[in-house]
């Protein structure tokens, strides 16, 4: 099926979630084959979604094409092909962390930027994005036919405390924000690894203007950058599991709360709430807005918006596959109580590993296919009353 011209341009935007952003992938490759031909000017991307939005902007073949050969890319994925998961280099790491834990700020050896060592990733995503240096011409290729406006990449500068939205575009209106501004550059794996640098584990990148790393971290309105850059229909994909509203105040864990648990629940605040919370101040802007004439809205706009979000927890299924690790990595993530934890998110953002990255497409994909009335009809521009009721949740 070929996408119909829907008004306005239409966006995706593509947050974090470390190893679970593979269901954004499952949800990409059934729109694909929804729309093999499908334009999206605008795409957007954080932490892990940095990568897939990335790879669509560089790749110079119709969307079908892309998103399949997205997914090939986040199938293979291992840990080894993220950090060095070997005893000896995970050991050495640790060692040097507790060395300059207690040595009360006196220089010792080797500055260790990380706890792991990502140079796995860098040479995988190089080796997919078809470059040795590092530049991604595809993407001002893309840029120079018409088929691509825009593309955001969100990094964390860790001198300012600022979320720096990195755009490579046609033409755009900079945007500085309290803690937040843009700046355009042509985007490269280095940014690609700056944004989804998760804090601590994964080391800083060094881009023009500082120390970067994971997006997720500052930034508080995800949608924002698509919407500054004129979209006005955005396809935003969570992976934030929502459990039924007779669940929350359920304990999922009895006992006192595993290391595991406590980091989950601060990685889940920093990249997948904050969707949420902007796509309800989105909503309640649009009803506010269609009740204002366009000349009182001082130049705002209402903007149409799909969240769709797993239809399962993605952390306990990471629970099935969690034996697969390598051994010492698995020991470590044991350590931190992985298995004391009813839904062990952080397991979750971790676990890059082949079998739990093609289970997470497979969820997305059936998630898309499921809803495929829906979608068709916003991609359309069709306005429905339950895409707004099913796209967020029941007020």
């Amino acid at each position: 099926m070929q996408a119909k011209p829907g008004p306005g341009d239409l966006a995706l935007v593509l947050g974090g979630g470390g190893a679970r952003a593979a269901y954004q992938v499952g949800f990409l490759r059934a729109l694909g084959s929804m729309f093999p031909h499908l334009e999206t000017p605008i795409l957007t991307g954080v932490s892990a979604g940095a990568i897939s939005a990335v790879f669509l902007a560089n790749h110079s073949g119709p969307f079908g094409t892309a998103v399949q050969e997205l997914a090939t890319a986040w199938e293979n994925l291992t840990v080894e092909r993220v950090f060095r998961a070997g005893s000896l280099s995970l050991s050495s790491h640790a060692l040097r962390w507790g060395v300059r834990l207690v040595s009360g700020g006196a220089k010792v050896g080797r500055t260790t930027h990380g706890m792991v060592d990502t140079s796995p990733l860098r040479e995988y995503l190089c080796s997919v994005l078809g470059t040795n240096d590092g530049s991604l011409p595809g993407i001002a290729a893309k840029i120079e036919s018409g088929r691509l406006r825009s593309l955001a990449i969100t990094t964390t500068r860790y001198s300012t405390n600022q979320s720096v939205t990195w755009v490579q575009s046609s033409g755009f209106q900079p945007w500085n924000r309290s803690n937040r501004r843009s700046a355009a550059a042509p985007i490269t794996v280095d940014h690609v690894m700056a944004s989804s640098a998760l804090p601590i584990f994964f080391p800083a990148i060094e881009l023009a203007d500082g120390w970067h790393g994971d997006g997720g971290i500052r930034l508080t309105a995800p949608l924002s950058p698509a919407l500054h850059l004129g979209a006005e229909r955005l396809i935003a994909i969570s992976t934030r599991f929502v459990r039924a509203s007779r669940e929350p105040d359920a304990p999922r864990d009895e006992d006192y709360p595993p290391p595991a648990t406590v980091v989950g629940v601060l990685l889940s605040s920093v990249f997948l709430d904050m969707l949420d919370q902007d796509a309800m101040n989105m909503q309640r802007l649009n009803d506010y807005l269609r009740d204002v004439p366009i000349e009182r809205r001082q130049g705002l706009r209402p903007a149409g918006l799909m969240l769709l979000r797993p239809s399962q927890d993605i952390g306990k299924l990471a629970s099935q596959h969690e034996p697969a690790l390598p051994g010492m990595f698995r020991f470590l993530m044991r350590g931190m109580g992985t298995r004391e934890a009813k839904s062990p998110d952080s397991l979750s953002m971790v676990l890059f590993q082949p079998d739990y990255m093609r289970a997470l497409i497979q969820v997305g994909e059936a998630d898309a296919w499921r809803r495929k009335d829906e979608i068709e009809a916003f991609v359309a521009g069709e306005d429905r009353p339950s895409i707004a009721q099913t796209g967020f949740w029941r007020i």
